[in-house]
């Protein structure tokens, strides 16, 4: 089979993403038993494809048990594919190595900003985690899916009133990230009947080699009050009735492969708790934020979730145990690693434009309003024809989207087979900062979504449609008889 990386050549790609996928056409087991060998069941972020994917009797892609293409045609594209069983999976991998590894107390809190819906929120609920948000739209999706409220923090960087009112008023756990944070919720929570739960987040100082966009550990960061500001910020909380610090929070950036800063991010937050205590906070909370990578091509490597948490959890043991500190409960927010996987997002081919000896261009019905990553990291994915998965690789195309942009190009360098318009393209690892990044430029709608489990599909988001995009459009009275 050939599944073909956006950033190297078709032959060797393709014999490594298949690999790297557990991706084999062997027969031995018929032809459309499941992918096996190399796939990772128990920690989805190390694959390239969800953990249902498998070739059908008819030679065409399955996630779910639900084939891609006659998910396009009932559907439409573009359309978001979501994986049940992936997303249970990467659950279990947290809350079963947290139990592992760590003899405290522990929760992992899905970060909803990767992808935020109601059916997200129900799913991750279910499976004992918590849920960090950051705006009253993604804290009012996670209590309306069902995910219970003292399991909730919400973070931002510049929280309204309302924002911080709804959290109070609910019984979430409110991230100071600043002073500003603490003047509005001083004219706020003294009208509630029980003291507001916190936790102050500041940054630890500690680089990681990753994109300059989602590096948020450093000391220049928007995020978090800086390392000499802590002690007054304590001490400020101490003298405020209304407070109860739970507990520290500290994040040191996103898509990591890495695992020693993690460890030495242990010894900060532990340094922090020890002086919170020292003031008088009971602060039984310990947030390492999240930050775990995934695979997006052939040639990433990320650890797994039970590497990435055992490596948590004891530098964290280690620390607390050297400063004589009673264990914390240990909170970890992975928000990609669990979902991004799990996504796959299907396209329908459309014109071709053949540029001589330079280029191939193969667009697609979507592009940066579904998916904003390529344009905004240069982000790299994965793709295979749905009906053609293991069809020779003959050409090298670019994909580009549909918007009016030069820049809109979704794949460089994809190793294809011949495809023809109306084929339907599948892009992986989609379930995290695809849906919740898209935007309606150009006024294209957002494209539906769907959970497959078991054979069968449910639609979790409705497409927009045109007229959908006139909805809070107001037409000036003057202008009403303009023609």
């Amino acid at each position: 089979m050939v599944l073909s990386s956006a950033t190297a050549s078709a032959t060797a790609t393709a014999a490594a993403a298949a690999t790297a996928s557990g991706i084999s056409a062997e027969a031995d087991s018929g032809p459309d038993r499941p992918f096996e060998p190399a796939c990772d069941p128990l920690s989805p972020n190390r694959n390239l494809t969800p953990i249902t994917t498998r070739i059908n009797a008819r030679g065409a892609l399955e996630v779910g048990g639900c084939q891609l293409s006659d998910l396009a045609q009932r559907y439409g594209t573009p359309l978001y594919v979501l994986d049940e069983a992936s997303v249970r999976a990467s659950c279990r991998a947290y809350r079963q190595a947290l139990e592992q590894f760590y003899p405290g107390p522990s929760l992992a809190l899905y970060a909803s900003k990767a992808n935020s819906s109601l059916a997200i929120s129900a799913l991750v609920a279910s499976e004992g985690l918590g849920l960090d948000a950051v705006s009253a739209g993604e804290l009012l999706t996670a209590l309306a899916g069902g995910m219970p409220p003292q399991r909730i923090v919400l973070h931002g960087n510049n929280k309204s009133a309302e924002e911080l009112e709804l959290a109070v008023a609910r019984g979430v756990t409110v991230v100071v990230d600043n002073w500003n944070d603490l003047e509005l919720l001083a004219a706020i929570a003294p009208a509630q009947e029980d003291r507001v739960r916190l936790l102050v987040r500041f940054t630890p100082g500690i680089e990681c080699h990753t994109h300059e966009y989602i590096r948020t550990g450093h000391l220049d960061s928007k995020f978090g009050f800086d390392p000499d500001q802590l002690e007054a910020v304590l001490r400020h909380l101490a003298a405020c009735p209304w407070a109860d610090l739970d507990g520290l929070h500290a994040h040191i950036g996103s898509q990591i492969f890495e695992l020693e800063p993690h460890r030495d991010l242990a010894g900060v937050l532990a340094d922090a708790l020890q002086l919170a205590r020292s003031l008088g906070h009971a602060c039984t909370d310990l947030n390492v934020g999240g930050g775990l990578g995934i695979r997006y091509v052939a040639g990433d490597d990320p650890p797994s979730i039970q590497d990435w948490v055992r490596t948590v959890a004891e530098a964290v043991l280690a620390a607390c145990t050297e400063r004589g500190l009673a264990l914390p409960r240990l909170l970890c927010e992975p928000g990609r690693s669990l979902v991004a996987t799990a996504g796959v997002t299907l396209y329908s081919v459309g014109s071709r434009k053949a540029i001589p000896g330079l280029r191939t261009y193969l667009s697609v019905d979507g592009g940066m309003s579904d998916n904003p990553r390529p344009i905004t990291y240069q982000s790299q994915y994965t793709a295979v024809l749905a009906d053609q998965p293991e069809a020779q690789a003959s050409e090298t195309v670019t994909v580009a989207g549909k918007h009016c942009e030069s820049g809109d190009v979704l794949l460089k360098d994809l190793a294809l087979p011949p495809a023809a318009r109306g084929d339907v393209l599948a892009v992986f690892a989609t379930g995290a900062y695809n849906a919740s990044m898209s935007s309606n430029y150009n006024r294209i709608p957002r494209p539906a979504a769907v959970l497959v489990g078991d054979g069968q599909a449910e639609l979790v988001q409705r497409r927009e449609q045109p007229e959908d995009l006139l909805r809070y459009d107001v037409l000036p009275s003057r202008l009403d008889s303009v023609s």
